[in-house]
């Protein structure tokens, strides 16, 4: 017989903020809808099974020591000071540069894009407000959402996916120069399309992150002409 979950501690001053991925959702198919934190996930690739079990963990450790955690999915995250090997950054080198640029799937991504300062602002709330434990939380169908201890789950995301070719567009359009492309199959562990439901994080946490991929864009290529010294 399975005994049903149940944590009777206090909610510690302590509390943490775990940062995961959309990509814990995998190759989990929208159908005209977006991720829940309730949605099946299928993660297809060492990094997205990484951050499942970070998400794990987070849990266990609630449940045990009651610290107040709270996790974020960020979905596509973009903007100035980022990675360099991200697809941004590249995209926007090479087509300064004249040289091609990669864009697998054939361009057929589709990405729910959230400019950096949104995911920054969402974070600061997110820490703000102390999770608390879900009441109608029950073992026998465990929501990953949230729990019977202080853990709380939300999607972080513009909610509004742009398609690949439409973001390679607006990256053109800021540069007033035209991408050479090189269109290649998906990669393995990739994935498809994304795109955050928010209402959780609306309504528990009071933000909606709302930057266009226009606007956001445009930011990023002003910034990094600037930093590394490129000229339009």
């Amino acid at each position: 017989m399975f005994q049903a979950f149940t944590w009777s501690g206090a909610i510690e001053s302590a509390r943490f903020l775990h940062v995961s991925t959309d990509e814990v959702y995998g190759s989990l198919e929208l159908n005209d809808a977006a991720f829940t934190e309730s949605s099946p996930y299928r993660p297809n690739s060492p990094y997205a099974a990484s951050k499942r079990a970070g998400e794990l963990l987070c849990v266990t450790d609630t449940e045990l020591y009651g610290t107040a955690t709270t996790a974020l999915r960020f979905f596509t995250v973009y903007g100035p000071w980022g990675r360099p090997d991200m697809a941004l950054f590249l995209f926007t080198r090479n087509i300064l540069e004249g040289k091609p640029i990669d864009v697998f799937n054939h361009g057929h991504h589709r990405r729910d894009f959230t400019y950096v300062d949104d995911i920054a602002e969402g974070v600061v709330r997110a820490l703000e407000r102390i999770a608390q434990p879900d009441p109608s939380w029950d073992s026998n169908a465990p929501d990953p959402a949230s729990s019977a201890a202080p853990f709380r789950l939300y999607n972080i995301g513009n909610n509004q996916p742009v398609q690949l070719m439409r973001y390679i567009e607006i990256i053109e359009e800021c540069l007033g120069r035209k991408a050479v492309k090189n269109l290649l199959p998906l990669q393995p562990g990739d994935v498809p399309e994304t795109c955050a439901d928010i209402e959780d994080l609306v309504r528990d946490v009071g933000y909606r992150p709302a930057t266009p991929v226009e606007v956001g864009v445009r930011k990023f290529v002003d910034w990094f002409c600037e930093y590394y010294g490129y000229k339009r």
